[in-house]
Parts: structure tokens; sequence; C-alpha cells
């Protein structure tokens, strides 16, 4: 990271870097900072630290900071309560928290005593051994940490073609993987990165607008959010140049609805996980995967296979392994956990293996399901679960979010008709209309329900 950083501060000093609510950064200010932290870091003897702060120019500065000095670091959740950070400190051994919060535990030091040092490190960083922890976002479980390194996630960076007219919106926290990739694409575009007062998308339309973002990177929920919010709030649209869905399974009603909201817009879906690194970019505007994925030769950076209706992933900036497991083979075949089918030319994403729904024994999908609803006018977003029957084991039940102003009487006509040729066991037993939907890191939290 911190080379990234010192190229773009060569190249465009003045260029803002970190656009936050309170604060800007230059370039040329953020390497300052970074170079700061890892001769504090040294003179400190830390080795590993985690980051808890909500200003994104300290938080982009310290993780520079890590990768110069040779100090492994994590970030955590901002939205995450004191006792919540006191087990995370204690289940990943982080002695050293870096924050101006109180109340989560000793071994805690303010940001600007590292990012305000004296001196400056202005070595070149080490070549090898330079790692990082990245949470996964917990949607299914209590979010592990995966152990990365930086060559591996840098490992493509140098294919990115400075572009520092752009302006990209931060939509993922800096400690989820997504809000990673964004961090490196920003820095190595040498474009201007905004944060918003928070990650919901309502304050994400309002940086697009205050701050003229041309690029933004979200997940699929996130997005169909957004949408409700611009239909809701009647405000000017964004002049978006790019638009980017990562993180989830994304329906074709979905794209479609980005393509009319944003005609100028270019439409990009990614495929990559936490535990994969980087993965693939489809750019043709279909939902799911192109066949031709599964067709790459076992050199290139990233290599799939489908496995029993699993998709599985070879990449070369995968992680090594999670924290306090064995190291993994890092370039060796994962199983990915998402349920692909192939259709025609195109891998398509049925669902995680765990959001699988057993109805008396037939294995139903929630994704296609969801899918189909998606596309009803009136629709916002709708998750499909399962839900305990003494009957046959479970039954299909759908939650919808309504777009502001729909009648639900004929909303609810309207699914029951569009799920009516599914097969029996996949049709909706339950509709809920709610107001809005469990997230964890902008993403649904998924899974079957009690």
């Amino acid at each position: 990271m911190i080379e990234l950083l010192r190229a773009a501060a060569a190249a465009v000093p003045d260029r803002p870097a970190a656009i936050s609510p309170n604060r800007q950064l230059t370039y040329a200010a953020l390497t300052r900072q970074a170079e700061a932290a890892a001769a504090a870091l040294r003179a400190r003897g830390i080795e590993r630290f985690a980051v808890l702060e909500p200003e994104l120019g300290a938080t982009w500065a310290l993780m520079a900071a890590a990768s110069l000095a040779g100090a492994e670091v994590c970030v955590y959740p901002i939205a995450a309560a004191d006792d919540a950070i006191v087990q995370l400190r204690d289940r990943l051994r982080h002695d050293t928290l870096v924050t101006t919060r109180s109340g989560v535990g000793d071994g805690v030091v303010r940001p600007e005593d590292l990012l305000e040092a004296d001196d400056r490190l202005t070595d070149a960083p080490p070549r090898d051994n330079r790692r990082l922890l990245i949470l996964t976002t917990g949607t299914s479980g209590e979010p592990k940490a995966a152990q990365h390194e930086w060559s591996r996630i840098l490992r493509t960076a140098n294919r990115i073609v400075p572009t520092p007219e752009h302006t990209w919106l931060l939509a993922y926290g800096l400690n989820q993987f997504g809000g990673l990739q964004i961090l490196i694409h920003a820095a190595a575009a040498q474009a201007a990165l905004v944060a918003a007062n928070s990650f919901q998308p309502r304050d994400g339309l309002a940086a697009m607008r205050q701050w003229g973002v041309t690029h933004a990177s979200g997940t699929p929920t996130f997005w169909r959010f957004l949408l409700a919010e611009l239909r809701g709030d009647g405000g000017p649209r964004p002049a978006l140049q790019q638009v980017t869905l990562s993180g989830e399974a994304i329906p074709t009603a979905l794209i479609e609805q980005l393509q009319a909201t944003f005609p100028a817009a270019r439409i990009s879906q990614i495929y990559a996980a936490t535990e994969m690194g980087q993965g693939i970019t489809v750019r043709d505007g279909v939902a799911g995967l192109p066949l031709t994925v599964l067709d790459t030769d076992s050199n290139d950076d990233v290599v799939f296979k489908v496995v029993d209706g699993e998709l599985w992933v070879r990449s070369k900036s995968s992680m090594l392994g999670y924290f306090g497991q064995d190291t993994l083979d890092a370039d060796g075949w994962r199983a990915t956990g998402d349920l692909v089918e192939v259709v025609d030319d195109r891998v398509l994403f049925r669902g995680r293996r765990t959001e699988v729904i057993n109805v008396g024994g037939v294995k139903v999908h929630p994704l296609p399901i969801e899918e189909r609803v998606s596309k009803i006018d009136g629709v916002a977003l709708a998750h499909a679960f399962g839900r305990p029957s003494a009957l046959v084991g479970q039954i299909v039940a759908l939650e919808v979010v309504p777009v502001a102003g729909t009648d639900e009487d004929g909303l609810r006509d309207a699914i029951r008709a569009a799920c009516a040729t599914l097969a029996p066991a996949a049709r909706p037993r339950s509709i809920t209309f709610v107001p809005t939907m469990d997230t964890a890191g902008n993403k649904l939290t998924r899974g079957n329900r009690p």
C-alpha cells in the first residue's frame, strides 16, 4: 500500500486522496502521515495491531504505515459495540489497539500519537512477510479473520491505469475485503476516495451528490436501497460513469434497473471473496459468470471449476489461512460455498450451501425465488428463506420491502401470481412486508430462521 501512496504523491501531490465529512487529505499529506506512523511503529516495537477509527484518512495512513513497517494490521468494524471489540481483541490476540475510543481495554494508542510523530520512515518497504488480517462480514455467523500478504493482495494493482480525474465512493467498511479493494484501486488510480457520514445508502447518495462522485462500488443490497432512496426523494441522479457490484449474488432485475437509472455508466460485476482475494470482473451486463471462466489456463491469476454444483476457486491472491489455524496451501483449490448451475453459456448463482431450504426432502434455492420477485413493480428488496414446518421440515418464507406508496394487497397478489409457476416446494407459503432488512456490511443477513 505504501508504494501506491508514494507513487500517487509523486504524480499528483495536491490531489485529494481521502475526503470525509470532517477532513480532507491530499496524497502528499497522506503519505507523510503513513511514513510518520511507520517510524512510530518501529520505535515502539509494535509488530501487530488493530485499528478502530472512523476517519478514512487516518485508517488509510495506518494501513500504509503497517505495510511500510512490516507490522500486521487488522481494521475493526467501527459500528461494533465496546464489548464486541473487547471480545474481538481477545480472540485475535491484539495487545495494541489504535483508536480514540475508551472502554475497549488496555493497550490503546491514539491515532495522532502515530500519525503526527516527528520522524518519518523513508525506507523501501520489506519485500516479504508483510501480513494483514481481513475480517469476514459475518452475515452467516461470527466474523473470521483471514490472513493475507500485501504482495499477493497488490499483485494486480500495477494493471490499474492512473485516472486522477475520477472520484470514488467508499460504500464498504475498511474492515471488509470490498473496502480494501476500493482503497487499493483508488490509490493505484490516484483518484479521490469519498467517505459518507455512514455506509447507509441514504448517506452514500448524499455524498455522491455533494462531491460529484463518478465511480461507485457497493453490494447489490446497497444499490437496491440507494435506488429506493432515489425514487423516494426526487433529487438529481448522480452522473455516474461506473457502477460496480460485488459481495452478493446479483440478480438480472437489479442490473436492468441500474442500467435504466444510470444510462451513461458502465456496469461491472466483481466476483471476489475475503478468503480467495481478488477474483474476476464481468462487464457484459448479464447476471452470473460467462461459461468461459471454466476454461481458463492453469497459470491464470484466478481459476474456477464446478464440483457437485459448488463453485471452487484457485487464486494467486488468496488468503494464507484463517487466524489461529495452520497456514494453507496459498495456491490450492478452495470451495466457495456458492452453489451454481450452468444454464446455456452462463454460470448462474443459486445461493449459498448454508441457505438451501429443505422442503419435504426437496432442495430449494432462495436466489431464483428472489430474482423472480425482484422483477415485480413495487418490490424494493426480497429475501427468501426457510422456516420450520412440522409437516415438511421447512417451508419457503418471503420477506419483502415494498417501494413507498405501493398497495400491499395488490403487491401480495402479484407476488403469488409470479411464483405460481415455480415448483410447488419453491412457492412462498408466507409473505411478510417489512420496512427494512437486517444487514451486515451492507449485505443481507441470510440463512434459514427458527
